[in-house]
């Protein structure tokens, strides 16, 4: 399973418009299934986003990602937080999605990126967990 991890472009303009305050906000990370197809380009706000993950201890819009928080070293930026999951969870999913939960609606929560598993994944009465490369979320260079 080839696993990748992509940035929103909005996530930049959403930055340098101060609608996403990273280590303040709510910081959501939702599963979404197979029927949701990423588009880094156009996708900007939470409303863009279809085919959320549903099922026994999955709560719509995901979970709070803990202590986020936004580490500078050189010319990089890295964003991280705690690991996530869903205990005795029974739900299924091919992306993640990370998104500010601040603003008051779905065409104001702005996207900041997402994971592809590559393939659909699921739990069965177990914890669906995802943890983060020991690096961060996500990271960027500039040179």
């Amino acid at each position: 399973m080839a696993i990748t991890h992509k940035i929103y472009r909005g996530f930049f303009e959403s930055v340098f418009n101060k609608e996403i305050d990273f280590d303040t906000d709510t910081i959501k990370v939702m599963l979404v299934g197979a029927g949701y197809t990423p588009d880094q380009a156009a996708h900007r706000y939470k409303s863009s986003v279809t085919n959320e993950a549903s099922g026994p201890n999955y709560t719509a819009g995901g979970v709070t990602l803990g202590t986020p928080q936004i580490v500078g070293s050189g010319s990089t930026v890295t964003l991280k937080g705690d690991n996530i999951s869903w205990p005795s969870s029974t739900i299924s999913g091919r992306y993640l999605v990370i998104y500010d939960a601040t603003p008051g609606s779905d065409a104001q929560r702005p996207l900041i990126s997402y994971v592809d598993f590559g393939e659909t994944v699921s739990s069965t009465s177990a914890t669906f967990q995802a943890t983060w490369n020991a690096l961060g979320l996500l990271s960027v260079s500039v040179a």
